[in-house]
């Protein structure tokens, strides 16, 4: 797979499933609304066909409705996820005009943004999770809004990551490469994984 751009964002991704398992329970979302592009990654409880049914449904609520504030799109997943499994996500919505990242978290899918620059960047910025499992049982819901420039690349990773992926430098030609090289080195082997890697684009700002 190559990177992949659409409008403001760019992005590579790589996951692996669980030996022995015809499909991986962990899925992502890239899905561009107006005036923003919503990412996200669902890791459904366990593995097998059970947890892939679980996540291609939240994806499939993620994407219909990807324009919805985050909170309430979280909950529509709940709501909507009542009779499976369940899952455990982390979402971001971009605003292209305004320059801002929102995102939330609930379980274990870590997020880090890693902010541009080549004079003195500021650090990482690390996504607060949320105990819980989406549809099962939801915590109270706080999503964080951060100001993003062009270049801030977001990472998002599911539990079969290892979390040193968050330090390691992203020595890499391409998004996809670098997704490829966190799988590579990071992956815990006994679990379903993906990686996420995405840079913020920017647009037209509004002052």
């Amino acid at each position: 797979m190559e990177t992949v751009s659409l409008g403001a964002l760019e992005w590579g991704v790589a996951s692996s499933v669980l030996p022995g398992e015809s499909q991986s329970g962990d899925h992502y979302v890239v899905c561009a609304f107006p005036d923003g592009v919503l990412v996200a990654v669902v890791d459904g409880l366990g593995h097998g066909d059970q947890a892939a049914a679980a996540a291609k449904k939240a994806v499939g609520v993620l994407e219909a409705s990807a324009q919805e504030p985050l909170i309430a799109l979280v909950r529509r997943c709940h709501e909507e996820l009542t009779a499976t499994r369940g899952v455990v996500m982390s979402v971001a919505s971009f605003s292209i005009s305004y320059g801002l990242m929102t995102w939330l978290g609930v379980g274990n899918v870590q997020g880090v943004l890693r902010h541009s620059g080549s004079q003195k960047p500021k650090p990482p910025e690390v996504l607060l999770l949320r105990a819980g499992v989406v549809g099962m049982f939801l915590p109270p819901l706080a999503a964080a809004v951060l100001p993003v420039l062009p270049g801030d690349i977001l990472i998002f990773a599911s539990d079969g990551i290892r979390g040193e992926f968050a330090q390691a430098p992203l020595e890499a030609d391409t998004l996809q490469k670098a997704a490829e090289n966190i799988l590579s080195q990071f992956a815990k082997g006994n679990d379903d994984a993906v990686v996420l890697v995405a840079k913020f684009l920017g647009g037209d700002r509004h002052e």
